[in-house]
């Protein structure tokens, strides 16, 4: 449930106190902070984070104790120590700092600035709820998401004022229909919100992927997920994947992303060619395990040799299960491909128990490139 949960406490993070719409915004009035802020956040997806604490450092002297300074300084942390999981040192000041957020949010709201605040304390909320479902720390995520929907209760009244919310409405719209259809046991739940539209919710989506200017990435990468998970259409999910890419070409995240969608569309030499120019520049042991297990995908299913892919897998599931829940999307990819290499060697047995684990850690049934 914390895993499916995951696209829809992913959005609470981004109605992102950045929006360059509000009105009476303290930390956006004027073109100077603006800028600063589009700066920093662009570097902070481009994995520049050097660079995102210049204008960071900006920002926070000329707004000392706004509570933006302690959300955005939370987001430097999480992607400067990406996958963050509460056994990381900088799991403290990451919390600390997103709770700080919240807790001068509450002391500051009903008042000139209500637009602003609501915002950050909602950006905070969701950035704490995506760190607590990935590292499935349920008992975290229960008392703050119920906590939390008084706020986005109140965040709806500016859905129709502000374009950059066409993202927000978007998944509202089409996860409130989609949802329930693929998981049906939430449909009784489903019940107590109001309706949506999928078709209405995919085009808000690709509005904001198109025309917002700080919500792309994140509208791009949901709309990706959403036309694999949801819509079971690969070659979608790769044009997005290949948009966010070429926005943020330096996040090992994205590139992952668009490698794992070119693979299901069979592109594997373009993946191939992705792969070969990441190499020497992956240091971070998460990555060079994904990258381990892309690398059996295509031993197996461009080169044809098991031997070699199952080496891969192999060593692809031990490094990545090192991250956690980070890394069970990943480790699934593996399982499915020693299954599918058992049942060639004529092992039913180990064909049974591979698969088993797959569909217990994967995300979605169907990417598993069976196919």
């Amino acid at each position: 449930m914390i895993k499916r949960f995951k696209i829809f406490l992913s959005s609470v993070t981004l109605l992102l106190f950045l929006n360059p719409a509000l009105t009476k915004s303290q930390i956006l009035k004027d073109s100077i902070s603006l800028n600063l802020v589009k700066e920093s956040v662009n570097h902070i997806y481009n994995l520049e984070l050097a660079d995102a604490r210049k204008s960071f450092t900006k920002l926070s002297q000329a707004f000392p104790g706004h509570p933006a300074i302690f959300m955005l300084e939370g987001m430097i942390t999480y992607w400067e120590n990406y996958p963050l999981s509460p056994s990381s040192p900088a799991c403290v000041s990451f919390e600390n700092n997103l709770r700080k957020c919240i807790d001068l949010c509450g002391k500051k709201e009903n008042g000139e600035n209500d637009a602003e605040y609501l915002l950050t304390n909602l950006a905070a909320r969701g950035m704490l709820l995506l760190f607590y479902s990935d590292n499935n720390l349920s008992m975290e995520v229960i008392p703050l998401a119920a906590s939390t929907y008084q706020y986005i209760r109140r965040c709806f009244k500016y859905t129709s004022v502000y374009n950059d919310f066409y993202f927000f409405t978007g998944l509202y719209n089409y996860s409130r229909e989609a949802y329930p259809e693929a998981y049906p046991v939430y449909k009784p739940l489903a019940l107590l919100f109001p309706k949506g539209d999928k078709s209405k919710g995919l085009k808000e989506m690709q509005s904001a992927a198109k025309n917002s200017i700080l919500f792309k990435a994140e509208s791009y990468s949901f709309l990706s997920g959403i036309s694999i998970g949801f819509e079971n259409n690969f070659e979608q999910a790769c044009s997005y994947s290949k948009s966010l890419h070429e926005l943020y070409p330096y996040n090992l995240q994205y590139l992952g992303m668009l490698i794992r969608n070119l693979l299901l569309i069979k592109q594997y030499n373009e993946a191939e060619k992705l792969m070969g120019n990441i190499v020497p520049n992956i240091s971070n042991s998460y990555y060079q395990a994904q990258l381990s297990l892309f690398n059996g995908i295509l031993q197996e299913k461009k080169y044809h040799n098991d031997k070699l892919a199952k080496e891969y897998y192999t060593n692809g599931i031990h490094g990545i299960s090192l991250f956690g829940h980070y890394g069970n999307e990943f480790a699934a990819y593996g399982y499915f491909g020693l299954s599918r290499i058992s049942e060639r060697n004529g092992d039913s047995n180990y064909r049974k128990i591979y698969r088993k684990k797959a569909i217990e850690l994967a995300d979605f049934r169907n990417v598993n490139f069976d196919e």
